[in-house]
This record gives structure tokens, sequence and C-alpha cells, in this order.
């Protein structure tokens, strides 16, 4: 072999050395950031569903797709602090859990696509309308239109017939309490109740709330959708059922937490179902192209034990449309 052939041959093979290597690299693992905005350990029903769905896409974690876990349990400053961590690890895609998990995760990443779970995202503003998102954010609304607040009336009176006056709990705070507020306002009426508004701001005025109900001669509480509540969980619970006040919820956790029943859409199901806009954005979809969801299964879970502690004898009817007893 010439020296020049051999030459152009060995420099052939070196310029074509990188292109293989190349070719042969695996793709890039997609990074997913997951920010709650309560305690959700890593055996919680929702965080299995939403790993479910992931898995049923093709998805292995660990390998197809790595995930960053993090809990805030109702604080502002953890809700700041792994947002900029998953800005930091320059994660591909957020899913956030709460209002506030979704408010901290768009301001600390403007352009990454958020997949979130939250009441009402239109009045919380992170997005245009259901139907057409038009920014970074998209996934699934926890509410079905303002009939979901009458039910949580319809169903206090059937556990507490001779029920005329109700408290409601809500934090002023919180995007979506003048929309609970409201619309059980309008539905009151018809069901011979009048309503008495209570609030509580933080932790510490949940004893004042609770206690401002029980002056005011309310039979009932109706506890409405805020993280700083679900954290405060226990307490709330312990707080109503000293002052033997019959409560409904709006998450289920309150349930397993002491409370009394609770009456929402689906966790498990819309984490499972919030897996399915992660997948279709890593597949290249963009959020302002992804309609927001909204549920379509609703759980009554009842807690029996509370009930007897509480002097109440659950309804058959109640019972039969339970999705979930405690005993």
């Amino acid at each position: 072999m010439r020296r020049r052939d051999f030459v152009t041959l060995l420099g052939g093979s070196a310029a074509a050395w990188p292109l293989a290597a190349r070719a042969q690299q695996p793709a890039k693992v997609p990074l997913l950031g997951y920010l709650t905005g309560d305690s959700d350990s890593a055996d919680s029903p929702r965080r299995k569903a939403f790993r479910d769905g992931l898995r049923n896409l093709g998805y292995n974690e660990g390998q197809t797709i790595l995930i960053e876990y993090r809990t805030a349990a109702g604080s502002v400053e953890k809700f700041s602090t792994s947002a900029a961590e998953f800005s930091s690890l320059n994660v591909d895609v957020v899913f956030a859990f709460t209002a506030g998990a979704t408010q901290a995760a768009a301001k600390a990443m403007p352009a990454k696509p958020i997949v979130s779970i939250t009441p009402d995202p239109v009045s919380a503003g992170f997005v245009k309308s259901l139907a057409h998102p038009g920014g970074n954010i998209t996934g699934l609304s926890t509410l079905a239109g303002t009939e979901l607040y009458s039910k949580y009336l319809e169903l206090l009176k059937d556990v507490v017939p001779n029920l005329t006056r109700a408290a409601v709990l809500s934090n002023p705070n919180f995007t979506t309490s003048a929309l609970a507020l409201k619309a059980m306002e309008a539905a009151a009426p018809a069901l011979g109740l009048s309503l008495q508004i209570v609030e509580a701001r933080k932790p510490d005025e949940l004893e004042a709330a609770v206690g401002s109900a029980i002056m005011e001669r309310a039979a009932g509480l109706i506890v409405v959708l805020d993280p700083m509540f679900l954290a405060q969980r226990v307490r709330l619970a312990e707080l109503a059922n000293k002052a033997r006040l019959p409560t409904i919820y709006g998450i289920e956790e309150h349930v397993e937490a002491g409370g009394l029943m609770a009456y929402a859409a689906s966790r498990p199901e819309i984490f499972r179902r919030a897996a399915t806009f992660v997948d279709k954005i890593l597949r290249g979809a963009k959020p302002s192209d992804l309609p927001v969801e909204q549920p379509t299964k609703f759980e009554l879970v009842v807690n029996l034990a509370t009930a007897k502690a509480l002097g109440l004898t659950m309804p058959p009817t109640v019972l039969a449309r339970a999705d979930e007893v405690i005993e």
C-alpha cells in the first residue's frame, strides 16, 4: 500500500470514529422534578399512582426516567428552595401538586414545562383557559364546577338532619376560597341553611376560628381546600372533634387524620392521569396545546370511629354511597 493511500485510509477512519461513537451513545434520560405541597411519602397512594401511570406508559424509573422528589408540607420557603433546586438541576419537566408548588415552580422556571394539579388553575392565573392554557403550564383541576361545593352542604345535611347553621372555614390568602364561598352561599338557601364564614390565615388562628363557629351556634363545619389546612389536618381534626362539630373536608387525608368525612376528586386517579401529561411533553407536546383536564371520578370517605366519638349515627344512605369507610 502506498503511503498516500495509507494516510487517506487512516484519516477517513479517524473521521468516522466520532460519528460511530455519537451513534452509539445512549439517549439522554429525562429528569423530572416532583414537587408536592403536603407530606407525600414514598409509599403514598398518590405517588404510587403517579409512578404506576409512568410505568404503564413505558417508563422505568431509574433507567428511562429519573425523578427528583421534594415535599414542602405547606411551607412557602420549602416551595421556593425546591423549585430553585430543580432549576439548578435543569429538570426537563416539573410535576407540581397544589397552587403553592405550581407558583414556586413557575417563578423559578418560567420557561420549563409544568404539569400542575390545582383546584382552579384559571382563577389562580396559571392558565388562560382550560381548553387553551396558553403558557408553560397545563395539567389537571381538582374541581368540577361549583356543584362540588353544594355537595358538601348536602352531605353534611344528610349526616346532621336538623342542621340549620353551618360554619365554613377558609383561608382568604388561598386563591380558590372566594369561589368556594360564593358557590356555597348560593346553594345554602335551598337546603335551609345559613352559613357563617370563619377564617384562618395561619396555623395559630385555627383554634380561634373553630371557637368562633361554636360561639355562633354552628352545628356543622365545612373546610375549604387549602394547603395550610391540609398540613395541619391532625390539629384541625382534633379541634373540630373536641368541639363536637361534624366536619366535611375536600381531601381524604383529613379523614385519615381523624376528620369525619370527605368528598373529593379521586387523588390516585388524578395523579395517574398526570403521568400522561408528562409523557406527552417528553414526546414533544407543548403545555400551551394540552387542555387542562377536569376530574371525572369523585370519592366519599367516612370515618366511623370519629362519628361514634361525636355521637353520630351515619345514615345507611351515606354509608352505601361511601367509597371508603374507616373503622
